[in-house]
């Protein structure tokens, strides 16, 4: 029997023994990624997150865990809830707060069930779905969900008896792969001549524009320049209505991440005028948040999508992913594919209602994902 234990913060599990159970080196479950979200306040209670970590333990060993967070509301997750929020409340229940296993304002497929790579990590993995569900049950919560999982995890979510099962949920991303491209040039090469003419445009025309561009290790930033970026951040989501979740403190801590974090810059003259920021980790780009205080027409394309297409060639990455949803990414060499979520709702009527729902919000996303392949941006695939 293992000792099944919950956190109210990372910083209770020690960071050595954490980070040693990814089964790879995805930075957004690491223990530092986690723990700067806690200790600069972007992830707290009042904002509708609640650190509850889940471990494992065999004698004292540390064997499995889990990210896992007590919700007050749906804010941050990117797998969308909303309707099944408002359809539960008006039905007189409370859906908040709910259970979610992911990593917050990350929509980053990755571990979410650490159990590293022995051959014991399979039942592992089902015994910290276990341990979620049933502290769900001892909290009398509406349900659970885990979001943004590999595919070598769902299997952890299958099975049980029907009050047990988990509801199969799936949405389309769009990445870019490494066909072992020389350079930019090559990967260029590889589209069709359309669109292949309409980036090489693009680029002129931010070339034309006499902004200085740069990439950079987020660890050779000075403070005042950590300063510059979460600025720019903050003013372009607040410009589109949203809430910059991730605060200045936040952004600093990045820097003591090392070449983890990777950035791309515009300046004019001696001031940083525009931004992309950018993590890595197991041969994998990930593209995060974008920035700028110019508006310069493909400026957003260079910076967020063609700068980290040249830096995965360069450093012979397989993968880049730029984040969620956006068609615009198809054009510029991302292809469609699927991500993948688990919702378990406690009361049987509601469970079998969503059911229903998600049959044919699958189909949907099928014909989606069909659609988009159909347009590929390349000559051959």
């Amino acid at each position: 029997m293992h000792d099944i234990r919950f956190h109210a913060a990372i910083a209770e599990l020690p960071a050595a023994q954490w980070d040693a159970l990814r089964p790879d080196p995805n930075p957004f479950v690491s223990h530092a990624w986690l723990a700067a979200l806690e200790d600069t306040g972007c992830v707290r209670a009042d904002w509708g997150w609640q650190p509850h970590h889940l471990s494992l333990h065999e004698n004292g060993e540390l064997l499995a865990a889990a990210p896992l967070y007590l919700k007050g509301n749906s804010h941050g997750e990117f797998v969308f809830d909303f309707s099944w929020a408002g359809a539960w409340e008006r039905a007189g229940g409370e859906y908040y707060p709910k259970l979610l296993n992911a990593v917050p304002y990350s929509p980053v497929p990755g571990p979410r069930l650490l159990a590293g790579r022995h051959r014991h990590s399979a039942p592992l993995q089902r015994a910290l779905v276990g341990a979620m569900r049933s502290e769900a049950s001892r909290l009398g919560l509406s349900s659970v969900h885990a979001n943004f999982l590999p595919e070598g995890e769902l299997g952890a979510f299958e099975g049980g008896t029907p009050d047990q099962r988990w509801l199969a949920r799936s949405d389309v991303q769009f990445h870019w792969h490494n066909r072992d491209y020389r350079d930019f040039p090559d990967f260029l090469a590889a589209l069709t001549h359309k669109k292949r003419k309409n980036i090489l445009r693009e680029r002129s025309r931010v070339e034309a524009s006499g902004l200085a561009l740069e990439w950079r290790s987020g660890d050779t930033l000075s403070p005042g320049e950590w300063q510059r970026v979460h600025a720019l951040y903050a003013a372009t989501f607040d410009a589109k209505g949203n809430h910059a979740a991730l605060t200045a403190a936040f952004f600093a801590r990045l820097g003591a991440l090392g070449r983890c974090v990777q950035l791309a810059l515009a300046r004019r003259a001696d001031s940083i005028v525009a931004m992309a920021l950018f993590l890595q980790g197991g041969g994998v780009l990930y593209g995060r948040y974008w920035g700028a205080a110019v508006d310069v027409p493909g400026l957003h394309f260079e910076l967020c999508y063609y700068r980290g297409i040249e830096y995965a060639i360069a450093n012979r990455l397989a993968r880049f992913e730029p984040g969620a949803q956006g068609e615009h990414k198809l054009a510029r060499g991302f292809l469609p594919v699927r991500t993948h979520s688990r919702h378990l709702l406690m009361h049987e009527g509601f469970r079998a209602a969503v059911r229903a729902a998600l049959r044919d919000e699958a189909q949907a996303m099928d014909r989606y994902a069909d659609e988009c392949m159909a347009h590929s941006p390349y000559a051959q695939h």
